[in-house]
């Protein structure tokens, strides 16, 4: 992929199919590549643009936006294989003050296909919904797609009602913390390391020795604190549960979506047509056309279409080690479904 930028803020993006083609061709190989080439404008405002994707017989002016949730959920830009990515929390409170500025949409749609993310960043999410919620009074429900659990299913309890495909998966409400201990292969290959420090707990977390008994007290207490914010989410976003029914599906197991419903942690079983007629229903309107926000060239040829970046990723409860990148990292605090290893 090249791109460059010319005067006028326009740039042209070379899209190659056929990753083998530079290598034939320059080596002066006759081959016929099963490729294709690309050649696009790319403007320099980016500002998301309107794209219907659905809508009902006649002149309607009424919409509905169907707003994506997916993939994890991150306080960080997530990058694409041919774009330049997207920053994951930024880019749905973009498209809620797109839905909210626009007097034409009437209701919101989540399609929600995640795993969850951090803490914080389903915490954001889930604060913003709120807030759309009671700055435009537009109702919102929550779709559930192939995955909606943890963080995904924390933010969708914001929303006025849930309605889960029957073959998806959803709860795994509670938090994870995941954290390595090096210091057994290290004292193996004879590496150790020292941390100087201005107090007890500043090292706590190093996966360079192994954890002590003060320090799994302090990182349990903030679990404990973030586990009972997720229980009260619920709580408050599931009202015909009571805060002890809560605690009993609150241990970190998934559900089906036939299992949630039944434990009250969904409000329906249907499809995203289902989903659209109900958030029709909760706007007062019987007919609506149904719109997506997208970045420029962005092409969403039906309302099953997936988002730009790609949907939730397939191991969704795995978790993929940069083996470069962990001298670096931080315990991270996630409202996340995966394995523990």
């Amino acid at each position: 992929m090249a791109d460059t930028r010319v005067n006028g803020g326009i740039g042209i993006r070379l899209v190659v199919g056929c990753v083998w083609a530079a290598a034939c061709w320059g080596g002066g190989v006759a081959c016929t590549p099963t490729g294709s080439f690309k050649v696009t404008a790319v403007p320099a405002d980016q500002t998301l643009e309107e794209q219907v994707v659905a809508r009902d017989p006649g002149w309607i002016s009424e919409r509905i936006a169907l707003l994506d949730v997916s993939g994890v959920l991150i306080n960080a830009a997530e990058p694409g294989l041919l774009s330049e990515g997207e920053h994951v929390v930024s880019f749905i409170v973009e498209k809620l003050n797109k839905a909210a500025a626009d007097r034409r949409v009437r209701a919101v749609v989540l399609r929600i296909n995640s795993p969850g993310g951090t803490v914080t960043a389903s915490d954001t999410i889930y604060e913003e919904l709120r807030r759309f919620r009671a700055v435009t009074g537009k109702p919102v429900v929550a779709f559930f797609q192939d995955v909606a659990a943890s963080g995904a299913y924390y933010l969708a309890c914001a929303a006025d009602e849930i309605v889960a495909q029957p073959t998806s998966v959803t709860g795994s409400i509670g938090v994870v913390m995941q954290m390595v201990d090096l210091s057994g292969t290290m004292a193996k290959l004879g590496i150790s390391t020292e941390a100087i420090t201005s107090g007890p707990f500043k090292d706590a977390g190093s996966p360079f020795r192994k954890m002590k008994p003060e320090e799994r007290a302090v990182f349990q207490g903030l679990i404990d604190d973030f586990y009972n914010r997720f229980v009260t989410v619920v709580d408050d976003g599931r009202p015909a549960l009571t805060r002890e029914q809560v605690l009993k599906l609150a241990d970190g197991r998934i559900y089906s979506a036939e299992q949630a419903r039944q434990h009250g942690l969904v409000d329906r079983i249907g499809t995203l047509s289902d989903a659209i007629s109900i958030a029709k229903e909760r706007a007062g309107i019987r007919a609506a056309v149904v719109v997506a926000y997208r970045r420029p060239l962005g092409w969403t040829p039906t309302i099953y279409a997936a988002c730009p970046n790609g949907a939730a990723p397939a191991a969704v409860n795995l978790i993929n080690i940069n083996l470069p990148e962990l001298w670096t990292k931080r315990p991270v605090f996630g409202y996340i479904w995966c394995v523990s290893e």
